[in-house]
């Protein structure tokens, strides 16, 4: 078994509040160099309308994560949070939200106290019609103080769980599902849109996945090749399986599997040494976070290195990878603590294996 060695604990908590179960976080390093972990929190559990953006920051490479900002908070259910730093110090947070009917749907799995909040608060945005219209969709916010404060909530075009990368100039680049809410039979197509120079997405192309394909990311090599991990549902398994663009994202491969037999969704991180990193959720038993390593450009991966593999059930994974100043790693992600239901914001912080340096 390819196990390795990490330091792990808790970035952010609640269970001593009703509203206690946060998940799907992504990591970035500020401008100033501090260390930004985003995600969804303060909610009644995995499903449920109350979801907030929030962000953690750690000024000693994630030894200690002080205080919490609230970034994205509409009335709908913010959920996946993103984050990249592009341009000249500028910071973009990302998200996105369900429904009410949907919503509505899943308060069937609920009872009790959460069933009441649930029905009641959902009972107020449908009389409203008009929230939905204004807020339902991929959300965003951009930072242009290197990640303080943050501008007016601006829809995009596509969804990921982590959000945008950076291309050579400096610009965005989004891969991701078409997402506004609704049901669409375009919603297992992969669109990349580039941000131009006015803050716009603009198409760039599409990526013509597997039934079932969604949450991807990307990331930029040296030389401007585009890798992009995807989602798939592949045999009843959840996989990821692999694109590559070498026109800037005008053209995409054909998505190809990579010999990962389980294991989702992807995170892409290019390390100093040249080495690729994709973290992924492990949904099966052991439970638990997973990383592969790739050291020739994309072409062949070494999968299924365990960070940890003590997850009480499969409500976990989404880990998001960032490179700490002397080389070593921080991966993080969520997970229910053991013998509790609600899930928190875990990290691991571990280094390369040698023999993947070799």
């Amino acid at each position: 078994m390819k196990k390795i060695p990490a330091t792990n604990s808790i970035i952010c908590q609640n269970n001593d509040h009703v509203f206690n179960y946060y998940g799907w976080p992504t990591v970035a390093r500020l401008p100033d160099g501090t260390l930004a972990a985003v995600a969804s929190g303060h909610r009644l559990g995995h499903v449920c309308p109350f979801g907030k953006a929030v962000m953690y920051y750690s000024r000693d490479e994630g030894k200690t994560w002080g205080e919490q900002i609230i970034v994205i908070d509409t009335p709908l259910d913010d959920r996946d949070a993103g984050i990249a730093v592009f341009g000249s110090g500028n910071v973009i947070v990302t998200s996105f939200n369900n429904s009410a009917a949907a919503q509505r749907n899943y308060a069937k799995q609920k009872s009790g106290m959460e069933l009441s909040l649930i029905s009641s608060y959902l009972d107020i945005i449908e009389k409203t019609p008009e929230i939905e219209q204004k807020y339902l969709g991929s959300t965003f916010r951009i930072s242009k103080d290197g990640g303080y404060t943050f501008g007016k909530l601006q829809h995009s075009p596509v969804t990921a769980p982590h959000g945008p990368v950076v291309m050579p100039d400096g610009n965005l680049l989004y891969v991701g599902n078409k997402y506004d809410g609704k049901s669409n039979e375009d919603d297992c197509k992969i669109n990349c849109y580039k941000m131009n120079d006015k803050g716009e997405f603009e198409y760039l192309s599409s990526i013509d996945a597997l039934p079932s394909s969604w949450e991807p990311h990307a990331v930029v090599m040296p030389d401007g090749k585009i890798i992009v991990h995807i989602r798939t549902e592949n045999g009843g398994l959840f996989t990821v399986y692999q694109s590559e663009s070498c026109d800037g994202g005008k053209t995409f491969t054909t998505p190809h599997p990579i010999g990962l037999d389980h294991g989702s969704p992807p995170h892409l991180l290019l390390h100093s040494s040249g080495v690729l990193i994709s973290s992924y959720g492990y949904r099966r038993e052991p439970f638990g976070q997973r990383v592969m390593f790739c050291k020739d450009g994309g072409e062949k991966w070494e999968t299924d290195y365990i960070l940890r593999d003590d997850g009480n059930d499969g409500d976990l994974g989404y880990p998001a990878t960032v490179e700490l100043k002397d080389g070593s790693l921080l991966t993080v992600y969520y997970q229910a603590e053991k013998g509790r239901s609600n899930c928190v914001i875990m990290q691991s912080i571990w280094e390369l294996p040698k023999m993947i340096y070799k």
